[in-house]
């Protein structure tokens, strides 16, 4: 087993299949066309032109995938307006590789497509003032129960503070609303709650927020759990339903030197290692509870308990917790 990519706690679901990643990364300084090439040099299979601006590889060592300037004009039919408009705004836009969900094995061999890119150019979040560039994590569920979906979900809202403090996302993406934190609202909320069913933390989750726009974006397992319900919350029916996260947290820091895919997964690892302590997930709702009362000024003094208490529970060292 590869061990750049340290497993997580469940590595399979409940029916003893392994657990697969999808991968998103954005980026710029590439154009489409040229990601495709990389990548069959990289990957091997076959390079074909799908529509302007877009590209699919196929039949490569980690299956298919999709290469394109994310935007949404990318649905629109071809047109010489869209090409235009895809051509100027190609200077700002990002060029997203999509992979279908991988192993270990896997994520590793896409890592080093990731090293390739840099190679060759490709530019991240801080290389510009509108590079809003994320890296996305699909990791599929363990399970249809509350430790497979209730769980990771009061992980993620009880560490996410110290996650923001102490590995920041860049100011472009901070001030766009595409990974705003949990409203307090919801994080008191699921506290109140503790370990309840999956529906009754979609219930919870819907009741408190009404955007995809989160470092956690839960729509897509409640929409695979009931499409008509999230569709009725959140008044679109545009949300991809399937049994995985989306963790959208990470920035993407393509061209910076040491950082890849590695980093990223050992952070969506860690919200699932505190997942997997039933016990050090109680002390973490109680500790917040304890700490917020009824209103909460600042996020800091949180963040910071927080990782004192992953520090104490062995889940990171003390330079992470400063």
């Amino acid at each position: 087993m590869d061990q750049q990519f340290t497993p997580l706690p469940r590595e399979t679901d409940a029916e003893g299949n392994p657990r697969l990643t999808g991968v998103e990364i954005e980026f710029s300084g590439l154009e489409a066309a040229d990601v495709a090439r990389l990548a069959v040099d990289c990957l091997g299979g076959a390079a074909a032109q799908t529509d302007d601006h877009a590209w699919q590889v196929t039949d490569t060592s980690i299956g298919k995938l999709d290469i394109y300037l994310d935007t949404a004009l990318r649905h629109a039919n071809s047109s010489p307006a869209k090409r235009i408009g895809l051509d100027i705004g190609k200077e700002v836009i990002p060029v997203e590789v999509v992979s279908e969900p991988l192993d270990i094995k896997g994520l590793s061999a896409l890592d080093d497509l990731r090293a390739a890119l840099r190679d060759a150019g490709a530019e991240g979040t801080r290389s510009g003032l509108v590079y809003g560039f994320g890296v996305h994590l699909n990791p599929s569920i363990a399970g249809r129960d509350a430790k497979g979906i209730t769980y990771p979900l009061l992980a993620y809202a009880l560490i996410e503070s110290w996650m923001r403090d102490s590995h920041p996302i860049d100011f472009s993406r901070r001030v766009l609303p595409f990974t705003d934190p949990y409203p307090t609202r919801l994080v008191e909320a699921l506290c109140e709650a503790g370990f309840v069913t999956p529906e009754a933390a979609m219930d919870i989750y819907l009741e408190t927020t009404s955007s995809r726009n989160y470092g956690l974006d839960m729509l897509p397992i409640f929409a695979w759990m009931d499409q008509d319900r999230v569709t009725k919350a959140i008044g679109d029916d545009a949300v991809s339903a399937r049994p995985a996260f989306h963790f959208r947290l990470p920035d993407c820091r393509i061209d910076e030197p040491g950082w890849s895919l590695r980093h990223e997964w050992a952070r969506w690892r860690l919200v699932e290692q505190v997942a997997a302590d039933e016990g050090l997930l109680a002390r973490l709702m109680r500790e917040w509870q304890e700490m917020h009362g009824s209103v909460v000024l600042r996020r800091a003094p949180w963040a910071e308990r927080s990782g004192e208490m992953l520090e104490e529970a062995g889940l990171i060292d003390a330079r992470d917790a400063a």
